[in-house]
């Protein structure tokens, strides 16, 4: 596997991997980082990476958010002495868990997803589906990784989700000329309509707002895997170079996606009622704070969370609370 990535990464943009070098190298809060550490004791010598991502990077503080990690290892039996947390994470990665940290009376609450460095390094160049992709061409902080090797691995797997997310998302828009903002917005919709998520509509472009300067950087910089795709105008805007076909086959592999994504979801989802903890109150917090919509946890919800969270979740699609 590690073969197949070294060949596609010498085609990568020598100013993509420097860029996501950069984006990733940025400073946080020291909040993350008691987290961080957390996570190394958990996982000792099988840790490899941490990466974080999501709503408390673009806060730049935790507060009384959860914070959003990926954790990165060399494989799953040395991360877990569970055999089943093994089969669940090499059958579906990744696995997610629940983490609490405190220091000077302040407790921090996290959500780490586990994924090997085989399988993070294919999901964000080879998946169909924008699991990872998606989530990891966007910013993410670096915040720790085992030695050089690792984090250069790691830039280069981040550079190819870029290059990834454009590809699979620039052929939607057909030929037309568009900004590196409408670009990304677009890219995300999409993205985001291949989960289900509880996000308010508007959210793509609220996003790409935050960090446009980020996205356009990583736009210029991704021009030279995009021949045939993309070329920048005089302007500075772009022209998409999709024909009819091109245009045709996405829209395609997009409504494949999304019945891929509601699967994908729901066995997650169940997956994630083993392995996290208390994970009906977080998904009932996270449904209230993104959509404003309340989720009733009842004592049978909690007794049974993969059978009425399945019927919770059948009822908020119906409602279009989610996507």
């Amino acid at each position: 596997m590690r073969g197949k990535t070294s060949t596609g990464e010498q085609q990568l943009p020598e100013g993509l991997i420097s860029e996501m070098a950069s984006l990733s190298s940025k400073a946080v809060s020291e909040d993350f980082l008691i987290l961080t550490e957390a996570l190394k004791s958990r996982f000792g010598s099988s840790l490899e990476a941490v990466l974080l991502y999501g709503s408390c990077l673009r806060a730049h503080e935790i507060g009384d958010g959860v914070a959003d990690f990926y954790v990165v290892v060399n494989n799953y039996s040395n991360a877990y002495p569970e055999r089943y947390l093994r089969y669940f994470n090499a059958w579906l990665p990744p696995n997610v868990f629940y983490l609490e940290a405190a220091k000077c009376e302040k407790k921090f609450r996290a959500k780490y997803a586990v994924v090997s460095m085989a399988d993070f390094e294919q999901g964000t160049q080879h998946w169909f589906h924008p699991y990872l992709w998606a989530r990891f061409a966007q910013p993410s902080r670096l915040l720790y990784a085992r030695n050089e090797v690792i984090r250069k691995h790691l830039h280069q797997a981040l550079g190819h989700a870029v290059v990834k997310f454009l590809k699979s998302t620039l052929p939607v828009l057909g030929p037309a000329v568009a900004t590196a903002e409408a670009i990304w917005i677009n890219g995300l919709a999409q993205t985001y309509a291949a989960e289900l998520r509880p996000e308010r509509a508007g959210r793509a472009r609220q996003l790409v707002q935050l960090n446009l300067d980020d996205y356009a950087l990583l736009t210029r910089n991704a021009m030279p895997a995009l021949t045939g795709l993309l070329e920048v105008l005089a302007d500075g805007n772009y022209r998409c170079l999709a024909d009819a076909s091109q245009h045709r086959q996405s829209l395609w592999h997009w409504r494949l996606r999304r019945w891929q994504g509601k699967i994908l979801s729901v066995l997650r989802l169940t997956k994630a009622a083993f392995t996290f903890n208390n994970s009906i109150n977080y998904a009932a917090w996270k449904i209230e704070r993104h959509t404003g919509v309340r989720v009733e946890v009842t004592p049978m919800l909690q007794r049974h969370p993969v059978l009425w969270g399945l019927k919770v979740s059948w009822r908020l699609l119906r409602r279009g609370v989610m996507r």
